[in-house]
């Protein structure tokens, strides 16, 4: 089987988009899995275009282990990009299964993605029993093996676990993430994010994806950093957070509904053979 298929990212955070909507084709877990594969194409998820006839189009994320993503912020943000760029129009609505995500092209790659209100109610991360989500009491230790105990669950699409650290160079993220992802509190498992506030307007973070592991960057992961911070009032309603190759601006309006505003990649053609 031989399709084209398009590659971008969003600072870093790397994806291979199939368009459906006109050419259904059909993939295998395996040969998800294989396209994700760095060995092979390459990429933290894998996005499916379809149609949908009452708004722009439906997206369906996977992650590079095959498994389902129920909400990709920087994979929609470059899907938007990529369809207003076909459909000469500056504003996009996605269909995701976290519910329909409003994108604005605000100038040549910057792509602005209304994300909703955050859930923090144990039963909606989900956990398998109820906790304080606020501080789950979580002990992750660093380098020099110095103990940090808490961790704040937010759901913006995804589940996600928050650390404030001092340093987050200090800890191996590469340990601590799979722990944490696969602990059995977690039925859908989750992300996991160590954030180290420079001030009010800055996070510098590193995240562990659920299903893809380490990543350059992941926009639901800031969301969800900056609504962790706002509700341990470490910020107000607005911050930058600071990846490896940039920065996601996020807002969190008065009713509490985010958005994320970053830059993304140039589209890439590629053609897949498998």
């Amino acid at each position: 089987m031989e399709f084209k298929a398009f590659k971008m990212d969003g600072l870093g955070n790397d994806f291979v988009i199939i368009d459906q909507r006109h050419n259904h084709i059909e993939l295998t877990n395996d040969q998800i899995k294989k396209i994700c594969n760095r060995n092979f194409i390459g990429c933290d998820q894998l996005i499916f275009i379809k149609k949908n006839e009452k708004i722009d189009a439906d997206m369906e994320f996977y992650n590079s282990d095959g498994s389902v993503s129920g909400a990709c912020g920087n994979g929609t943000r470059c899907v938007a990009y990529l369809l207003s760029k076909e459909m000469n129009k500056n504003k996009i609505v996605l269909g995701t299964k976290s519910g329909n995500l409003e994108s604005r092209i605000l100038d040549k790659k910057l792509v602005e993605t209304k994300i909703g209100p955050a859930k923090t109610n144990w039963n909606e991360i989900p956990l398998l029993e109820e906790l304080n989500t606020i501080n789950l009491n979580f002990k992750i230790v660093d380098n020099n093996n110095n103990e940090y105990f808490g961790g704040t669950a937010v759901n913006v699409g995804n589940p996600h676990v928050v650390f404030f650290v001092d340093n987050i160079e200090d800890f191996n993220l590469e340990k601590i993430g799979p722990e944490i992802e696969n602990n059995k509190l977690f039925p859908e498992k989750c992300n996991v994010t160590l954030a180290n506030i420079i001030n009010e307007n800055h996070i510098k973070v590193k995240v562990w994806e659920r299903g893809a592991g380490l990543t350059k960057a992941c926009g639901t992961a800031a969301c969800a950093t900056a609504y962790a911070a706002k509700i341990n009032d470490k910020i107000k309603n607005k911050t930058e957070i600071e990846f490896e190759l940039g920065k996601l601006l996020i807002l969190i309006d008065k009713s509490e509904n985010i958005s994320m505003t970053g830059t993304v990649s140039n589209i890439d053609q590629i053609n897949i053979k498998i």
